[in-house]
């Protein structure tokens, strides 16, 4: 008799053998979510193998396929990647594959979008945008990825990886591409070219971008080339601010092949795309693509091994690299594509550093605009041009103290001070979410005032409100833009000259294009230097970089000004003259001098609970198992507290793993993981290669 091997839903890995009745032979395959009886009620799973019998006997039969699709709901690619990323971020296949499904797809809910509800798409009608002329990088560019579309056309998918290591390392593969672009350069158009080419192949595309806030106006760029001439159901989004009923229809619309574009955020890297010829990873450096909650992936390195069991090619794109991937370049990982200029030939912004130590001195410093930057503003104020200001920090204050005894106003739950926002007039843990009244003294020695310490975006609206008057501003930080559709609205203002200065966060900092921006201030550049991460150099470098490129886009030339305390960082100084290779170069020595990804592999184990004593000992415990288990060449670090040592009312400690034996490393781990016993109050989480580590 046939059996189909379960994986149970809501059990810690349960396997069970079903009888497939003869009505459903043929229909159930791995991958199919179908409902069977256990313990005198139904539970959902998913097919994870077909046998022709079992071992065990008084087999019951499945009692129904949730949802009757000619295909399984999960492809055998998408099963076999559910398998590696369940390996290699040591993790629960169950939880891997609850990730994977929208869940009204896993629990085959019938769900419809809301009437009403706010079309996925922007506006009504698109107009066709005509392709603009490509200059001779893109051409090469374009060619070279064409090239490998048609070499990798109609080859079967690797459903398994005979002869080959299945979980060997994902990163070593012929079908990557980084394309190395300044800001500007035209790698979007690049993107359209590729997928136009895979189109005619007649195969489908996935796009991922880093920040579901990007989607719309990748949608709207994609639709106005598409839709006119391939109609308007072709693209199909996923991410995780679409209602439940949006989502479904859309994950669906793609399964049945009604859709050959998908584009979305990090969990749209799972789209059920059929006869999936390319995939693109925009801004691939992002940090955003890593999962801070299991299963922790990274979807750009989830999307590197997806594409090598579709047999398909994969474009990484960036004016900003990330470290370990230019590092694939240099080892022959990844092929190097490069767009060095702008497109239309537009020059580079010019940079400009002020030191904030000696503009602290001058009588006209405010603390927040320095006078160089003010007098920039004016101009362009004065020209009818537009500005940004970023700062990454929002809120009015960065904490409150008092001067008398140095309290400081700090969140109860994590370790963490509380954030002045002025709007509401109270204090915000940006961690936990916990919300005070604003303190009238301090509660430890009674002083009446308390000093305003640090700034956030709203001091700078403060700032720029009371020194430009006249002038229209917008603040966009996650305070601002809570409202479905807000985000899009506000840009479609500063688009449509509606807005002179628009104020925000890193959410300002990347993907937009407005021809009228000339000046580009960034308030504090120090901010993400000062973070306890070995990487804090390459993400202010990334980020510096990223919003310069916002100026200067038009006809006209644009302007940055870098206000910083540390001028002489490497990261300022290499931002300031658009020189990525120099970065690089300094700082991949320095990651190599230290044993730091990419020359070594990292998984961070974290243990947190209610009680600290607790926590700690149990944490020196499992520190002294893993250093009594693991390789002499693998470095286990100290059981100590987390830089944030309180979050969410729990304490944490962590134990950091280095060793270049990645594979090792992950099976000794699971291994000591088994036998340790952990108290049920304290919980264990393992991040495989972390990209913070707070």
């Amino acid at each position: 008799m046939p059996i189909a091997r379960i994986l149970i839903d809501q059990t810690k890995g349960t396997l069970l053998d079903y009888e497939i009745p003869e009505t459903m032979c043929g229909k159930v395959a791995v991958g199919s979510r179908v409902a069977v009886p256990l313990r005198r009620k139904e539970v959902f799973g998913t097919v994870l193998e077909l046998r022709a019998g079992s071992e065990f006997s008084n087999i019951k039969p499945l009692s129904r396929i949730l949802i009757s699709e000619e295909a399984p709901l999960l492809s055998p690619q998408l099963m076999q990647l559910a398998e590696w990323i369940a390996d290699y971020y040591v993790t629960p296949l169950h939880t891997v594959l609850r990730t994977m499904l929208p869940g009204s797809i896993r629990e085959a809910k019938k769900k419809r979008k809301r009437s009403g509800a706010t079309d996925l798409f922007v506006g009504e009608t698109i107009l066709p945008m005509l392709p603009p002329t490509l200059n001779p990088d893109q051409e090469r560019v374009v060619k070279i990825i064409g090239e490998d579309l048609e070499k990798y056309h109609g080859l079967a998918p690797k459903y398994a990886l005979s002869g080959t290591d299945p979980f060997a390392d994902p990163f070593a593969d012929p079908f990557a591409f980084l394309l190395h672009g300044v800001t500007g350069s035209g790698k979007t158009e690049v993107y359209l070219r590729a997928i136009e080419k895979a189109l005619m192949l007649g195969q489908s595309a996935l796009v991922l971008v880093p920040e579901i806030a990007l989607t719309p106006q990748t949608v709207e760029r994609f639709r106005a080339r598409f839709e006119p001439t391939m109609g308007k159901k072709l693209i199909a989004v996923l991410h995780s601010h679409l209602s439940e009923g949006e989502r479904h229809e859309e994950w669906l619309r793609l399964h049945r092949g009604e859709a050959r574009i998908a584009i979305g955020a990090r969990s749209a890297v799972f789209a059920p795309l059929h006869k999936l010829g390319l995939i693109i990873v925009d801004e691939e450096h992002e940090g955003s693509y890593k999962q801070e909650e299991s299963p922790r992936y990274h979807a750009r390195d989830v999307a590197v091994m997806r594409a090598r069991l579709e047999k398909c090619p994969i474009v990484l794109g960036s004016a900003t690299p990330s470290i370990e991937s230019f590092h694939n370049v240099q080892i022959k990982k990844y092929r190097l594509l490069e767009l060095p200029s702008r497109a239309d030939h537009q020059k580079m912004p010019l940079v400009r550093v002020l030191d904030l130590r000696l503009q602290a001195r001058g009588k006209q410093a405010d603390g927040v605009l320095s006078f160089p930057l003010r007098q920039a503003i004016a101009a362009r104020l004065e020209r009818s041009e537009q500005v940004i200001l970023f700062l990454n920090r929002r809120g009015f204050a960065s904490s409150l103290f008092c001067q008398q005894c140095g309290y400081v106003c700090e969140c109860p739950h994590c370790s963490l001070a509380l954030t002045f926002h002025r709007t509401s007039n109270m204090l915000i843990c940006h961690l936990c979410g916990l919300t005070k009244k604003l303190l009238t003294q301090c509660p430890e020695c009674r002083e009446p005032v308390l000093l305003q310490r640090g700034m956030g975006t709203q001091r700078v609206e403060a700032a720029v409100q009371q020194a430009f008057p006249e002038a229209r501003l917008a603040r966009m930080d996650t305070d601002t833009m809570k409202g479905k559709g807000i985000y899009q609205k506000t840009l479609d203002r500063f688009r449509s000259r509606q807005i002179d200065i628009l104020i925000g966060t890193q959410m300002i900092a990347k993907g937009l294009d407005f021809p009228n921006v000339t000046l580009v201030g960034i308030i504090n550049a120090d901010t993400s230097l000062q973070a306890p991460d070995f990487r804090a150099g390459e993400r202010t470098f990334q980020l510096l970089t990223q919003v310069a490129g916002r100026a200067g886009r038009g006809d006209r030339e644009g302007e940055v000004m870098i206000q910083t305390y540390t001028p002489v960082s490497p990261s300022i100084q290499f931002s300031r003259h658009h020189d990525y290779h120099g970065f690089f170069e300094q700082e991949i020595a320095l990651r190599q001098q230290f044993g730091y990804p990419p020359f070594q592999r990292m998984i961070l184990v974290q243990l947190r609970g209610k009680i600290q004593e607790n926590v700690a000992n149990t944490a020196g415990m499992l520190r002294q198992q893993l250093r009594q288990t693991l390789p002499h060449e693998v470095e286990v670090g100290e059981a100590v507290p987390a830089p944030l040592e309180r979050a969410h009312g729990q304490y944490r400690f962590q134990i950091m793993l280095k060793g270049k034996a990645a594979n090792k490393m992950r099976t000794d781990l699971r291994d000591v993981l088994k036998k340790f016993q952990v108290p049920k109050e304290i919980f264990v989480t393992i991040d495989v290669d972390p990209q913070a580590l707070l």
